[in-house]
């Protein structure tokens, strides 16, 4: 396995985001005002060119999506039930648990946690399948079948196990205060916004230029953008609080051990379970690093959006692909070894 397939710009996103990082804290000595600045232009609650940012992280990422690979579902409804429950029903579940494990009285990280842990990835999770040498076509519809979904449940999602879930189980959830309909609004505008123009731009790519063109010409020209606008967001965020971060390492270490677990935990099992239910390795693949992904872009965008750009639930959000990468690489790895125990 060569991790040359791996675009430079991926292949060392946790360097580009701790430079962001190291830059938004040098920014914000210079800065003092940034948070005056940056609240001169706001589109809601949100500055302006912190709502553009977002924005560009989420729409390269559905511009990518095959959604026309919805089709697939009927051929293989055993390996879509399957992800549908780990995905929607253990994923949020086990980060549900690591969170009030690990963060009992970090309120605000916890709450960031969650909000990971209730977004699926649909974004790099093609880049570890196709790395695994997993099933692309299998990929595409997880993917998009997972983009609708996300619209559809997040906030549903969110209200559950940050309020009924809690409250139910006699967990104090009273200090993080936010309503349904604030999560369904930001959910809307930052990922039901970029999914339609991504619907559309496929479509007309497609119909005027080609599915050739569309996929090695016109993707490859605007899926940097996605990362420049994760980064834009990180500089930002650290402006504003990144001092606060730095002087407290242990907190950034309560947030990243969780994360790590969920990961590893969630490959695991997907693997195992693939493998034991006789999928093929192709599929099985396929099913593990959509299973342990998640899209940070939206938990980050929700955060802000909710809870503020210097919040520490949008923190969390960005401490998230710091970790996940590095892992999921090894993960490939793994995967690759394991890959002769499959019968041909």
């Amino acid at each position: 396995m060569h991790l040359e397939k791996l675009s430079w710009l991926d292949r060392l996103l946790p360097v580009w985001i701790l430079l962001a990082m190291a830059f938004g804290l040098v920014l914000g000595r210079l800065v003092p005002g940034m948070q005056v600045l940056l609240g001169s232009a706001e589109l809601g609650n949100m500055s302006l060119p912190i709502a553009l940012g977002l924005m560009m992280m989420m729409y390269p990422v559905l511009a990518k999506v095959r959604y026309g690979e919805l089709g697939y579902v009927a051929r293989d409804r055993s390996l879509l039930t399957t992800s549908l429950l780990l995905v929607w029903g253990l994923g949020p579940l086990l980060m549900f648990c690591l969170a009030w494990l690990f963060l009992p009285d970090q309120a605000e990280f916890r709450t960031g946690l969650i909000m990971i842990g209730i977004a699926p990835c649909i974004a790099m999770v093609l880049i570890w399948i196709d790395l695994a040498k997993g099933d692309r076509e299998v990929a595409a519809l997880l993917v998009a079948i997972n983009s609708i979904v996300q619209v559809l449940a997040y906030a549903l999602l969110g209200n559950f196990y940050l309020k009924i879930l809690p409250n139910f189980l006699g967990l104090d959830a009273q200090s993080i205060n936010f309503s349904f309909s604030e999560i369904a609004k930001a959910v809307l505008i930052f990922l039901g916004i970029p999914l339609v123009a991504g619907f559309f731009t496929r479509r007309i790519g497609v119909a005027f230029k080609g599915i050739k063109w569309y996929e090695q010409r016109f993707i490859p020209r605007i899926a940097p953008w996605a990362l420049y606008g994760l980064l834009f967001t990180i500089v930002i965020m650290f402006s504003l609080q990144g001092q606060a971060i730095i002087s407290n390492p242990f907190q950034v270490a309560q947030v990243a051990l969780p994360l790590l677990i969920y990961f590893v935990v969630m490959w695991g099992i997907a693997f195992f379970v693939g493998k034991n239910s006789g999928f093929s390795y192709e599929k099985t693949s396929a099913l593990a690093f959509t299973a342990a992904g998640n899209n940070f872009e939206l938990a980050i965008a929700v955060s802000i959006s909710v809870w503020g750009v210097s919040s520490k639930q949008a923190l969390a959000g960005v401490i998230g692909p710091l970790i996940e990468v590095p892992v999921l690489v090894a993960l490939v790895y793994l995967c690759l070894l394991l890959r002769p125990n499959f019968k041909k």
